[in-house]
């Protein structure tokens, strides 16, 4: 099975200098917990990501207003996933980096999907959805 088999496709995306709050709402119109930042609408190259617990952790518990950009919260290391990829290949990158949620983009860069743990279970087998959300879920390693 290829990426493009289950990934959401067309996901909604953010340039880095809107707010949180605008961000929030894009979230709950979109039914989602992240959403890639990308260099600008028209390209939609990828600059990082912004989750739900972006907001919360970063921006919220440390006091910033809704009016907080974009770029001072979001994770800026993308992984992404090509739509042609194999769904084991996605699935191994997400464990490996603990990601809940990876971006895919095509031949030019450009995001045009996304695939989330949700996406997994509903297309893949339970022993492999369960070890995917096993292993994202590891505590973090502390930073040396």
């Amino acid at each position: 099975m290829q990426v493009r088999e289950i990934m959401t496709q067309d996901p909604a995306v953010c340039t880095a200098d809107k707010s949180i709050a605008d961000v929030a709402r894009l979230m709950a119109d979109n039914d989602c917990g992240e959403i890639p930042v990308v260099d600008d609408l028209e390209s939609r190259k990828p600059t990082g990501v912004i989750t739900d617990r972006d907001i919360a952790c970063r921006a919220v518990a440390k006091g910033k207003g809704p009016d907080t950009r974009v770029s001072e919260v979001m994770s800026e290391n993308v992984v992404t996933c090509e739509p042609d990829a194999d769904a084991q290949d996605c699935m191994d990158k997400m464990e490996r980096h603990q990601l809940r949620r990876i971006p895919i983009v095509d031949a030019q860069g450009r995001i045009c999907g996304i695939v989330a743990q949700a996406d997994l279970a509903r297309q893949t087998s339970h022993r492999d959805t369960a070890r995917v959300v096993s292993d994202v879920s590891q505590p973090a390693q502390p930073s040396l």
